[in-house]
């Protein structure tokens, strides 16, 4: 059986003929990536060289829009909730789409954004005018409609799953648009995992912005030092059962060596671990407060204390900082986000636990993403989401039972 055919109901919500048109366009793509995996190891390793290919274009993309974001009206623009949203985003999910429908025809996406937005606002032309700037060879002869269709390819109305198994992409265009927008001095990143079965099985992490330089920073020496650093960006994949993988985001694709193979760090002390929050956040909300004191300063870290990261934007880019090594743990309490979605989550899944991580909610639960059975795109963590290097998880749930009363 094509392991790859999803057992979905779709909704009538395409126009077959302007489907037709679209597939029927010239579309220029071809797979080049080399990955650092054994092909015999690998069962989604084609799915995984073009998830790489269409993550690292949507990074260039980007970088592309987010270079004139200041100089043109309106690349920046307000959803109805009042987080910030950028030509960038419906771009990045119309061209990965596009590419996805291409190559895997069968795979249902699941993505964050759908054209009401746009339609509504009459952003569409901006939109489709940036696409076929960046990447004419990508769009050539596609058509504005074409675009607003692989924008709602995505939505929640494309498709209903019910509770059978299933395959499908989970796509964020741009988790942390916070930082994107603010032009090279924060974190944000492009997400698409596989999952099959309810289960994870490839994720990619684009982040344009990701510096080399920062582990042992303090907060304000970071803040100091993004515009002096040259950071070349981040890729980092992870396949299931073959371990996770990084290399810079403009590295020559065809060569495996640009590859770095990726794991956790190996703090077993909690007090000597290095804690990821948002910089929105407060220490003093979480759980871990009561016992641990939180010192931004590396160098002076006392006994009762822990190493407190804060970072923006996002919870990809957390994820991409304890499967990386940069910190120990991220945590997430879903009291202060009530409705978690499950793009902001996937990718960074796979990559925690493919590099020695582990990630579950507060009551020690793996994360279910088929808890949503219609729509695939909410989960519902006990209490929040405890991501961590494996070696003191147990410890870390054990607070959280006896400080929150999980």
């Amino acid at each position: 059986m094509d392991i790859l055919r999803s057992q979905v109901s779709a909704i009538p919500f395409f126009d077959a003929a302007a489907t037709r048109r679209r597939r029927s366009a010239t579309f220029s793509f071809s797979v080049m990536a080399t990955l650092p995996l054994p092909h015999q190891n690998a069962k989604y390793h084609k799915e995984l060289e073009a998830a790489v290919d269409v993550v690292q274009k949507a990074c260039n993309f980007t970088l592309h829009v987010q270079s004139s974001l200041f100089s043109t009206d309106g690349k920046v623009i307000e959803k109805n909730d009042q987080t910030p949203v950028t030509v960038a985003d419906f771009g990045v999910q119309a061209l990965i789409s596009l590419e996805l429908d291409k190559l895997f025809p069968s795979i249902p996406l699941v993505a964050e954004e759908d054209s009401a937005f746009l339609r509504s606002r009459n952003l569409a032309g901006t939109v489709f005018d940036t696409i076929t700037a960046t990447d004419s060879s990508t769009c050539k002869s596609l058509t504005q409609d074409d675009v607003l269709e692989a924008i709602d390819r995505g939505s929640k109305e494309a498709f209903i799953f019910g509770p059978k198994p299933a395959t499908y992409w989970l796509l964020d265009p741009i988790d942390g648009t916070r930082g994107f927008l603010k032009a090279g001095k924060a974190f944000y990143v492009v997400g698409l995992a596989l999952v099959v079965e309810g289960e994870v099985v490839i994720g990619v992490m684009g982040c344009p912005t990701w510096k080399e330089d920062l582990s042992e920073k303090s907060s304000a020496e970071i803040d100091e030092e993004w515009d002096s650093l040259n950071g070349s960006g981040t890729v980092m994949i992870a396949h299931k059962g073959c371990g996770t993988w990084r290399k810079s985001l403009n590295s020559q694709l065809k060569s495996p060596d640009v590859w770095t193979r990726c794991f956790v760090d190996g703090s077993d002390v909690i007090h000597k671990a290095r804690f990821c929050i948002s910089d929105s956040e407060k220490w003093e909300a979480l759980p871990l407060s009561p016992l641990f004191k939180a010192a931004s300063d590396a160098d002076n870290v006392g006994s009762n204390q822990i190493h407190l990261l804060r970072a923006c934007c996002g919870s990809l880019c957390k994820y991409l900082m304890v499967a990386s090594g940069r910190a120990s743990i991220f945590i997430l309490r879903a009291k202060q986000k009530p409705v978690i979605m499950a793009w902001d989550h996937a990718a960074g899944i796979i990559c925690v636990h493919e590099a020695g991580g582990k990630v579950t909610d507060w009551n020690g639960s793996e994360i279910d993403l088929a808890a949503d059975r219609d729509g695939r795109r909410i989960i519902y963590p006990s209490d929040g989401i405890l991501v961590t290097n494996g070696h003191i998880h147990n410890q870390v749930l054990q607070i959280i039972y006896q400080t929150a009363g999980v």
